[in-house]
């Protein structure tokens, strides 16, 4: 009973003891810590060694400190900035309206009859090319030919009652409103008259203008009734182009603006055409404008109703100065370039107009020739800062 007490006093004695050297040990280790921060490198590398001797500077890493080639010190001097330059350039511009279109006949009329009849003859053949006035066709006219003989004869007879009336009102043998009677009566004939040869002429089908026939789908003999389609009628000696344009170009067209047509049919062909007008309404649903142009056909080659990819040129900029879109930096809401002159940069303040093929027009105090960082800008932090460029002919430091 006495042995199993006497076992515990001495393990919880051992216990302190460790704890106690254990403290002693770390309050030792603190105090050369903080001897050694306060000492300095120097005399760590000169720290003594167990048997009294000093040992020389500690052993260093090879690496870009053991050489000196570190970072300068806060507030120390800076080298130059290293860049990318391109100097721009001029070009001649176009701002260009993409659009599609069809093609229109300059003048097109389907030659309809206005009375009905019988086809007596046809005076054309199958895509023929008339004038004006040119007879097409004519209908069975028997009966408007004997409609006009009639108020034909009794327009003679009305002219000579009338003629002896009024010889006979001078001799004071009728009255005059006798001869009134006869001058109605010879007005009415009269009106008779033009009226069976209106009829007559409604017979005959005539081109209103010159152009060029389509294909007939009657035949000589066949009745027609009243606004039956005979014949297709165009004038394609020149076309005209209708273009539908956003509604924000209104402001910007006007009458003579060229216009580059590409036709399908012709891949290797550019035609030319230039704007006549624009329509009086915009449309309310799709917000367009109809724009139309008018275009040579010499020798008929185009048709009306082809498709058409067109250009419309809205206005030409000589010499417009051009730069790298990489060379325009965003700050907030505005637009600026850095130049490289004499070595150093400088930023001008833009604004940018068309794009084209990886360049953008600069619309500021940019020049052609001048040199222009394209990369990086982010390097750049004042006007007059030094720059260095890393391109093969560069003129940065020039």
């Amino acid at each position: 009973m006495i042995r199993k007490p006497l076992v515990l006093f001495v393990s919880g004695a051992a216990l302190a003891g460790l704890a106690w050297y254990g403290w002693q040990a770390q309050r030792h280790l603190s105090t050369e810590v903080a001897v050694v921060q306060k000492a300095g490198p120097a005399a760590v590398d000169q720290a003594p060694k167990k048997d009294g001797k000093t040992e020389g500077p500690a052993a260093r890493p090879d690496g870009p400190q053991a050489k000196g080639d570190g970072p300068p010190a806060k507030g120390g001097p800076r080298g130059p900035a290293s860049i990318e330059i391109q100097a721009a350039i001029n070009k001649d511009l176009a701002d260009v309206a993409s659009a599609v279109g069809t093609l229109r006949a300059n003048e097109t009329v389907v030659l309809r009859s206005e009375v009905a009849g019988r086809i007596a003859y046809l005076a054309f053949k199958d895509g023929e090319t008339v004038s004006k006035g040119h007879t097409v066709l004519k209908l069975d006219a028997a009966v408007q030919e004997a409609e006009l003989a009639q108020a034909k004869a009794e327009l003679a007879l009305g002219q000579t009652n009338f003629d002896r009336s009024k010889d006979l009102a001078q001799r004071k043998f009728v009255s005059d409103s006798a001869l009134d009677q006869a001058a109605a009566n010879l007005r009415v004939l009269e009106a008779k008259f033009q009226l069976a040869k209106a009829r007559l002429d409604r017979t005959v089908i005539r081109a209103p203008f010159s152009g060029q026939l389509g294909l007939r789908n009657i035949s000589l003999g066949d009745y027609v009734k009243e606004g039956t389609d005979l014949v297709l009628l165009e004038d394609v000696a020149s076309l005209k182009i209708d273009l539908r344009l956003p509604e924000r170009f209104l402001g910007r067209l006007k009458k003579g603006q060229p216009i580059q047509v590409l036709i399908d049919a012709f891949p290797d062909k550019t035609f030319k055409a230039q704007v006549e007008a624009t329509d009086i309404q915009v449309d309310a649903n799709g917000r367009f404008v109809l724009v139309r142009g008018v275009m040579a056909n010499p020798g008929g080659t185009l048709r009306s109703g082809m498709f058409a990819r067109a250009s419309l040129t809205l206005a030409e900029r000589k010499g417009a100065v051009m730069v790298p879109e990489e060379a325009v930096t965003p700050i907030g809401n505005e637009l600026f370039v850095w130049l490289a002159i004499d070595g150093k940069a400088k930023r001008v303040k833009v604004q940018t107009g068309l794009r084209q093929d990886g360049l953008v027009e600069l619309i500021a105090d940019v020049r052609g020739g001048d040199q222009v960082v394209i990369a990086g800008q982010q390097r750049l932090m004042r006007d007059g800062q030094e720059v260095r460029s890393l391109g093969a002919g560069s003129q940065a430091n020039k």
